[in-house]
């Protein structure tokens, strides 16, 4: 033990680092304590969630206005995009793509019907009110001038880059963004005073790499279908419902159930 105190091996206990086994838990209690909240308290949450996540738009379309059209200019605008997530995660307001984790593990401990049925209660829920709360801002900033020309044509810029992307590859860019938003559930509860700056990190990346999220894309698709770049059974049945399924694969299988598995093994 190189001759250390009981004092040094105290803090050097306390220094190292957090074990998976540990990590589980704490996102395990979290799925359970949501797994508990009535029906009304996730649907208020979920439409807030909804709502909030028109911020990404927002943000990233002000950037993309103001910044000079350059090869560059997409890796500082997608800062923007991390707004709604900020406002989001830190607020605690229900957004589906967290719930493709927490929740899962109970499930995954139990394997019960109660719990398969509370889980599905709560996507279900969480989904539609996210859909219907992300369905507000776009439509007020299509049908309004509450914004500027420039930035109302950089919004218009944002969605007709990201929507027409065809089922396939909506799906797989779904998977991506499913396993980082899992991720970045996975990190949360340890990362103490570095949440800002892990939710940006890793919100960002989603945004610049065009992965497709199903709560921030449909913002967008919404967008796109309420000023006609596309028409809306494209925005609903070729981008947000591949998304959804991406999301799912990618925050169920590729984290939940590997990140159960190497602590049940």
């Amino acid at each position: 033990m190189l001759g250390l105190s009981e004092e040094e091996l105290k803090e050097a206990e306390e220094r190292s680092s957090v074990t998976v086994r540990v990590v589980h838990e704490a996102v395990r209690r979290e799925g359970e304590d949501e797994l508990k909240r009535t029906s009304s308290a996730l649907a208020w949450s979920g439409l807030a969630a909804g709502l909030s996540m028109g911020f990404s738009l927002m943000g990233q379309g002000i950037l993309y206005s103001k910044l000079p059209d350059a090869p560059w200019r997409p890796l500082l605008s997608s800062f923007g995009y991390t707004i709604g997530f900020l406002i989001v995660i830190l607020g605690r307001q229900q957004l589906f793509t967290e719930n493709t984790l927490t929740p899962i593990l109970p499930l995954l401990a139990r394997r019960d019907r109660t719990t398969a049925f509370h889980v599905a209660r709560l996507w279900t829920v969480v989904l539609l009110s996210n859909l219907a709360g992300s369905l507000v801002i776009p439509t007020v900033l299509a049908k309004t001038e509450a914004f500027p020309p420039d930035v109302r044509a950089a919004f218009a810029s944002i969605a007709g880059d990201a929507v027409p992307v065809g089922f396939g590859l909506a799906l797989l860019r779904g998977v991506f963004a499913g396993w980082v938003m899992a991720l970045l559930v996975w990190m949360l509860p340890f990362a103490e005073t570095g949440r800002f700056f892990v939710i940006v990190t890793f919100t960002w990346v989603i945004g610049v790499c065009g992965f497709t999220h199903v709560v921030a894309g449909s913002v967008e698709a919404f967008f796109a279908a309420a000023t006609g770049i596309v028409s809306w059974p494209t925005a609903i049945g070729a981008y947000i419902v591949p998304t959804l399924v991406g999301n799912i694969l990618g925050g169920v299988s590729l984290v939940s159930a590997l990140a159960h598995a190497q602590v049940t093994s």
